[in-house]
């Protein structure tokens, strides 16, 4: 045993070979699933002729077409979210507050929204719109 320990050189190298394709692999698999993976609410923004906001991290509040009032994705009742709006505005909303309602929502909710944010002391409420695709149209 010993001689044939002595005559058999130790290899002291990793075979990155197989590493290389899991991590290849792995890499196709989070590419095509990363774009899945996109969660949010889905709403049909109303169309209109307005100039677009710099993008920033801001307070998003959503109505869907349901009524159910969203904010950052999290489900709210009215009365949680009259209650809870101020605070939530003065942590996060200095970046600002946009305010995302669906095109089918009941102009009665979104206006209900937009009053407790008011009454909230919020003044600057950007109103998230789908551009309207009028150029070349006058």
């Amino acid at each position: 045993m010993r001689r044939h320990r002595e005559r058999s050189a130790l290899n002291a190298e990793i075979n990155v070979v197989s590493l290389i394709d899991v991590m290849m692999l792995l890499m196709v698999i989070f590419m095509i699933t990363a774009p899945m993976m996109q969660g949010g609410v889905d709403v049909a923004l109303p169309k209109g002729e307005a100039r677009p906001l710099e993008p920033k991290s801001g307070l998003v509040v959503t109505v869907d077409r349901a009524g159910r009032i969203l904010v950052d994705g999290t489900a709210l009742s009215y009365a949680e979210f009259r209650g809870a709006f101020k605070a939530l505005a003065e942590r996060k909303g200095k970046q600002g507050v946009y305010l995302q309602g669906d095109a089918a929502a009941s102009y009665g909710q979104v206006a209900r929204v937009l009053a407790v944010m008011q009454q909230a002391g919020v003044g600057n409420v950007g109103i998230v719109m789908e551009p309207e695709l009028t150029a070349g149209i006058r």
